[in-house]
């Protein structure tokens, strides 16, 4: 499965996939999507695996938005027991 196609709207990012289907993900999953300026957003370079922004430093693969994985470098800290 592959990325066509990346756009977003003040809330959520849109991703057109090769099958048809339109995934839209919450930025706030991405904080530092949500936080980037509109051309920090654009500056998005699709790729056989996924999505990738170079000045940002931030790459989403396509099976980790299939799979409802946000943003991974920054873990929930462990429940209390």
């Amino acid at each position: 499965m592959k990325a066509k196609s990346v756009g977003f709207d003040d809330a959520k990012m849109w991703v057109e996939l090769s099958d048809g289907r339109t995934l839209r993900i919450p930025l706030a999953w991405f904080p530092r999507r949500l936080h980037a300026t509109g051309t920090q957003r654009q500056a998005c370079r699709i790729s056989g695996r996924g999505l990738h922004w170079d000045a940002l430093d931030e790459d989403i693969s396509v099976a980790g938005l299939l799979a409802g994985r946000g943003d991974q470098t920054h873990k929930l800290p462990a429940a209390a027991e």
